[in-house]
């Protein structure tokens, strides 16, 4: 068991394709928690293992792999890159006390690692910056660290960089805070000595290092500019000062193919970034309501957050990060939440796929609770004596719907079973029955996320769904005034049915829902009747007279009829009063009204002039611009709904998924008339 002052909580955040899963493999295997290295093409790494994995070879979901390093337990967490599962990205980050962003030296700066530094931003997460691949073909270290330093400045601190030969191959390391060279033989690292023409480029290095330092302390400031040397102990605690008030971010660098660098990396994490009572504060809610900090702390009494659930065909695992105190499998918590105690079941190591039993689990340790069927992601599990909340975990509101149906009709309970359980897993989807379309629609953060979640029904619970773009819920309205008669006459054996009336329809603006009213003199439709002649409409009201769409703006008045003293009765006058409806609509000037949403984009300037163009190709108006704090610019516009359903891909492909949005309903508005016919023969081909 590792006290709290020798854990280390990372995530490795980047771009798809940056090497964040190489990089754990790479090490798993420097620490001999396994004798080969598994490569994403095989489909045989520790953090890759979902089927859905291996067959698309990208990470879908964050795993956990613990490392044990000179007396230090570090759980790496490896983060998938492709932003249709950023919602891994969120729950990770939610775990971790700080953050390793990875670049390829082949791809210089990517959106995945400026949306990564964001996350962390938003955060105050301490963070390194790795660069990754630099002893590939077309790397190039240099343009990358370069690029890295115009960015974000001197805070960009070189503690590790390649050595190259003759041919711009790289073929070791330096580390620079100790002038010491390292290569890699064998998948063993040799210390070489420094070679003669780097020491000029060491100490380029060493000086930059040194300044970085210098700026986390005016005394060192004013020393470095008297030209002292510091030593390796003040370097050490500069640094460590450093990352941890974000004044400085060390750039490292190596291979997860050849392992260079590996050891390094692990030996700053050691040294540089803060243990769990040092990392991210946590605001809490407590029993009545208030909000204060939740601090870290070994002798607190025991809690956890649960960041993580997965649902699989190896049982329900809640992944817990223990924020204070120790658990063990007998301990008895209370869910924040629900209020209810849970006394915990197994309580295990995770690595990968793989599970190892534990007796104990200490503050600031990752590690997952077995069966545990009324916890869900976000939940905080409490010591009775101290009931808080922690924050929940910010997921996106998903962006991209479509409508799911089961490929065999029958299986939609199946398809809805499935799914929900899939949401235990993944929180950033949304399932919704919408009962106007009756459809099922399932919302997330774009089609990969959608089509994984359709390969996971048909792999784990064995149905087949396929998606369609969701129907739109349009409406339909009147523009003139009409009366209209209606009489339902029936004679039967026995009574008849007998009901008559007149009906004067105008189309209003005041409020979408039906207004009924009545203006009949003399007692030819009598009181007891107005409210079957109400109903009537009211029932008739919900299919349209264009496309079986609901009729809104109208206004029903009642203002003549006759009766029959024996055969009329309330079913008489509701059929009536449906006729007189049918009768009029028609001649009323009817017509379809579509949803009006309002939308917020933000982008980079750059890419101004695409999002405008191609939102006036969608029918859309745009309402005014506004720079947003982070230097970007928030395009508001509003947009017909029918013209956004693949607005999200599109956005990411304009973008290249710099661009952002959020949607919301705003009204109604009539639709223009050249639109108008595809979409009444859409309905009535779909009845």
């Amino acid at each position: 068991m590792y006290t709290v002052n020798a854990i280390r909580n990372i995530c490795l955040l980047g771009h798809s394709g940056s090497g964040k899963t190489a990089l754990a493999e790479s090490l798993l295997y420097m620490t001999g928690a396994i004798d080969r290295m598994g490569k994403n093409a095989d489909g045989n790494t520790v953090c890759d293992y979902d089927p859905e994995e291996i067959r698309r070879n990208i990470s879908i979901s964050t795993s956990v792999v613990p490392l044990e390093y000179h007396n230090v337990k570090i759980n790496v967490l490896d983060t998938p890159g492709a932003f249709d599962f950023s919602g891994a990205v969120m729950e990770a980050l939610r775990a971790a006390d700080a953050a390793i962003i990875v670049c390829s030296a082949k791809d210089g700066i990517t959106v995945g690692l400026e949306k990564a530094w964001k996350y962390c931003e938003e955060r105050n997460m301490p963070r390194f910056i790795y660069i990754s691949k630099v002893d590939e073909d077309n790397s190039d270290y240099n343009a990358t660290f370069e690029a890295l330093r115009e960015k974000w400045g001197n805070k960009i601190a070189p503690v590790v960089v390649p050595i190259w030969d003759a041919n711009k191959k790289v073929t070791g390391i330096i580390d620079v805070l100790n002038k010491r060279a390292y290569e890699m033989r064998n998948l063993k690292r040799v210390e070489i000595e420094v070679p003669a023409d780097k020491e000029p480029v060491i100490e380029e290095f060493h000086d930059a290092l040194k300044e970085a330092v210098a700026e986390t302390d005016e005394a060192l400031m004013d020393r470095f500019f008297e030209g002292d040397d510091f030593t390796y102990r003040e370097m050490l605690d500069g640094l460590h000062t450093g990352v941890k008030d974000l004044s400085l971010f060390p750039v490292l660098c190596g291979s997860g193919v050849t392992c260079l660098g590996s050891l390094m990396l692990m030996d700053h994490i050691c040294s540089l970034l803060p243990n769990p009572e040092e990392g991210n504060y946590h605001k809490a809610t407590t029993a009545d309501g208030k909000v204060e900090e939740f601090v870290v702390s070994a002798g607190g009494v025991p809690s956890a957050f649960v960041w993580k659930t997965v649902s699989d065909q190896y049982g329900k695992y809640s992944y817990i990060k223990v924020l204070s105190g120790e658990i063990t499998s007998d301990t008895t918590l209370v869910n924040a939440r629900t209020g209810e105690t849970e006394k915990l079941g197994r309580l295990y190591s995770m690595c990968g796929k793989k599970n190892t039993e534990v007796k104990v689990l200490s503050c600031g340790d990752i590690g997952a609770i077995g069966k545990m069927d009324k916890v869900k992601t976000g939940d905080t599990l409490c010591d009775p004596r101290k009931v808080v909340s922690l924050k929940q975990i910010p997921y996106a509101e998903p962006c991209y719907s479509m409508a799911i149906a089961p490929k065999v009709k029958g299986q939609e309970d199946k398809v809805g079973t499935g799914l929900n359980r899939l949401n235990e897993e993944d929180p950033s989807f949304t399932l919704v029955n919408n009962g106007e379309t009756k459809q099922l629609v399932l919302s997330g953060s774009g089609d990969q996320q959608l089509d994984v979640l359709v390969s996971k029904l048909k792999t784990r619970f064995g149905v087949e769904a396929t998606l369609s773009p969701a129907k739109i819920a349009y409406r339909e309205k009147i523009k003139s005034k009409v009366e209209a008669h209606g009489r339902h006459k029936k004679q039967t054996g026995g009574s008849g049915q007998f009901g008559d009336v007149w009906v004067r329809f105008e189309p209003q603006e005041e409020q979408e829902e039906l207004i009924f009213a009545e203006e009949v003199f003399g007692g030819s439709v009598p009181r007891n009747f107005y409210p079957a002649v109400e109903k009537g409409i009211q029932e008739a009201v919900q299919k349209g007279p264009l496309a079986g769409y609901p009729m809104v703006n109208l206004k029903a008045v009642l203002y003549d009829g006759s009766y029959h003293p024996v055969d009329s009765n309330e079913m008489a006058f509701k059929l009536a009063a449906i006729l007189a409806f049918k009768e009029a609509m028609p001649k009323a000037n009817p017509t379809l009204l579509e949803p009006i949403m309002s939308l917020a984009v933000t982008i980079p300037d750059s890419y101004m002039g695409d999002v405008i163009g191609d939102l006036n190709k969608r029918r859309g108006r745009v309402m005014g611009m506004n720079p947003d704090a982070d230097g970007n610019t928030v395009v508001e516009a509003e947009v017909p709904q029918a013209e956004m359903s693949s607005y999200a891909i599109d956005l990411r492909a304009m973008t290249q998924a710099r661009g952002s949005f959020t949607m919301t309903f705003e009204r109604y508005e009539e639709v223009p008339k050249q639109y108008q016919a595809k979409i009444i023969a859409d309905a009535k081909n779909d009845d």
